[in-house]
């Protein structure tokens, strides 16, 4: 490329994602860039950001020479689309990549919560065992898996859970064209009929607090959720009394209201296991993230063909 644009970097990116970027543009971090969003800083045709940091109108009113946004992550719900689009600055993100280890992971956290591998590990550690016996887990095999969003992650998720041995059902806006499992309309309906209720669905104003009181009592006391969505699909404090009264079994968490700074009740709670928001935190992950966001700057820079989320919204 014949000009090295300048990049300015919104939050902290992972460091693979920034060695690739140092190679194609000058970065200039927001720490050092004095009071910015409040005021505009010129010459930067391309920002970095995060899925979880977004990236909205007042920043792009900040960097009035955006060209394009390189995101790292699957999520969009954080970044303005529509704004982004009337000003004609392309969205790139990683829409495919995340899938096929976030749709293991739902499959690992059923695994670690349904036959308590954390709090197994826990017992030996602590030096319980030469004193005490664990008492039994719950059998994955035969169980119903209900999945609240089958998309990319959800899809995944249920070809994993029924290779496993588990019937699945799932539940949408509407039933997805050419599914093989059966649609449930009704979420509380689905909650009843799960042993085990996986989130997977984007997190939107229509899912904030999706699933509170009253689908975990449908869930009940031999229920489990696993929630790799977001913390605003779940009202936080509902499961968290659910927990710790038992009314639901357990849960596998990866996503929480307030990341990283989690409500201390999560650490008290035997029945969760607890993971920093890295189901999709794999090395085969990261490689084919960097990648395709690489691949689409790449493009842009030479009027290319990319993945522009913007444009598609």
């Amino acid at each position: 490329m014949a000009d090295r644009p300048k990049a300015f970097v919104v939050t902290t990116i992972p460091p693979d994602l920034r060695t690739a970027l140092a190679q194609r543009c000058d970065l200039v971090d927001r720490a050092s860039a004095g009071d910015w969003p409040d005021q505009p800083a010129r010459g930067f045709r391309v920002a970095a950001t995060t899925s979880m940091a977004g990236f909205d109108a007042r920043m792009l009113d900040a960097l009035p020479d955006l060209e394009i946004v390189i995101c790292n992550g699957a999520g969009l719900d954080r970044i303005d689309l529509a704004a982004a689009r009337a000003r004609n600055v392309a969205i790139c993100h990683t829409p495919d990549e995340l899938a096929d280890d976030v749709g293991e992971a739902v499959i690992a956290l059923t695994y670690a919560v349904m036959r308590r591998v954390a709090e197994a590990d826990r017992f030996v550690r602590s030096g319980r065992w030469s004193k005490e016996r664990m008492t039994a887990s719950t059998r994955v095999f035969g169980k119903t898996i209900g999945i609240v969003g089958l998309g990319r992650i959800g899809s995944r998720a249920a070809g994993l859970a029924q290779g496993i041995g588990m019937k699945v059902l799932y539940h949408g806006r509407r039933p997805r064209s050419g599914a093989s499992y059966p649609f449930v309309a009704d979420l509380l309906d689905l909650a009843q009929q799960a042993d085990v209720l996986v989130l997977s669905c984007p997190a939107s104003d229509e899912t904030r607090n999706l699933v509170g009181k009253a689908v975990l009592e449908r869930l009940g006391p031999s229920g489990y959720l696993i929630n790799v969505s977001r913390g605003s699909v779940v009202d936080e404090p509902a499961l968290l009394d659910a927990l710790e009264s038992r009314t639901i079994a357990g849960a596998g968490m990866d996503v929480f209201a307030s990341e990283p700074n989690l409500d201390p009740r999560w650490l008290r709670l035997e029945n969760v296991v607890l993971q920093p928001h890295s189901t999709s935190i794999t090395h085969e992950t990261r490689a084919a993230m960097i990648d395709r966001l690489t691949h689409d700057l790449d493009a842009f820079q030479n009027k290319r063909p990319f993945h522009n989320a913007a444009a598609r919204a």
